[in-house]
């Protein structure tokens, strides 16, 4: 009997260390097993990886080829387009205008040229820094008894200001200057010259006159009167209507035409002799561009 234990418990020993060395076994194959099936997902990985890159390499390839030819072919209309000189319109200087250029080359101080139908008022307007100077001088800065047109000193262009005001003599005994001026003391010869002629480097302008009164120089003591000869530029709205109301109230008879607020004015002031200090004055206001074609519209309508 202790031989047949001693018996099993060999055969239980050995059974024992088989197991073991089986189960050692397939511990190396499992392990063996998961090393391949990583290295396969490594390839796998590396393969699809350097797919993506040849595709990406093929697209690029294939959209700079194609940038290259589309270059290529429009290379040569830009080369026609540059060889093909561009037309520039230039649109052509009228005759006034040309003339104002020739005399600003003589005074730079000339700024227009003032014309009215039916008088002799056809004269270089200049500017200085005084309103003094040109009373005694004429536009080529010689000295003159009749002076020259001259706007006045205050007067700004980059604005602009509101009023173009305008200052000529009327000597007695002189035909030059504002003296014909006076001649719109008569409605008659108003309603067969209703505009003035301004010219200045930007083009030729009508001004419609709303207005032609006498006034005269009043002393500082002096309430509630019109000194036109101050309005240059309107601080407001308010102040542009005023001077409009009072000009079209002092007017020597009814003219329909008027003003509105941003309209450019121009008056026109010069001596009269019917009373001490007197004046006499013609207001007008800028005819736009567009007016005038409307106008001349309707006046082929009818």
């Amino acid at each position: 009997m202790e031989e047949l234990e001693i018996i099993n418990k060999e055969d239980n020993k050995l059974n024992k260390q088989n197991n073991n060395e089986i189960k050692a076994n397939n511990d190396k194959k499992d392990k063996k097993n998961n090393n391949n099936n990583k290295n396969r997902k490594k390839q796998i990985f590396t393969i699809i990886l350097v797919v993506v890159l040849l595709l990406v390499i093929v697209a690029l390839a294939v959209y700079i080829f194609k940038q290259i030819k589309a270059n290529n072919q429009e290379a040569p209309v830009q080369e026609e387009v540059v060889e093909q000189p561009q037309e520039v319109v230039v649109e052509e200087k009228s005759e006034r205008v040309k003339k104002l250029e020739e005399l600003k080359s003589i005074n730079p101080e000339i700024v227009g040229i003032l014309e009215i139908d039916g008088t002799n008022i056809n004269y270089p307007v200049v500017q200085a820094k005084d309103n003094d100077y040109y009373l005694t001088h004429n536009y080529k800065k010689e000295s003159s008894r009749d002076g020259a047109l001259f706007l006045d000193k205050d007067y700004d262009f980059n604005k602009p200001s509101s009023n173009l005001l305008i200052y000529g003599h009327n000597n007695i005994g002189s035909k030059e200057m504002f003296v014909e001026l006076l001649k719109y003391k008569s409605k008659d010869f108003y309603n067969d010259h209703k505009t003035i002629r301004y010219t200045t480097l930007d083009g030729e302008d009508e001004y419609e006159i709303i207005s032609a009164f006498l006034s005269r120089v009043y002393y500082k003591s002096e309430k509630n009167v019109f000194r036109y000869y101050y309005f240059v530029d309107a601080k407001d709205e308010a102040e542009y209507n005023d001077f409009v109301q009072n000009a079209k109230k002092a007017s020597l008879y009814k003219i329909d035409a008027t003003a509105s607020y941003g309209d450019q004015l121009m008056t026109l002031s010069t001596c009269e002799y019917s009373q001490e200090d007197g004046r006499f004055a013609v207001v007008a206001r800028k005819i736009k561009k567009e007016d005038a074609t409307n106008e001349n519209k309707e006046a082929v309508n009818q």
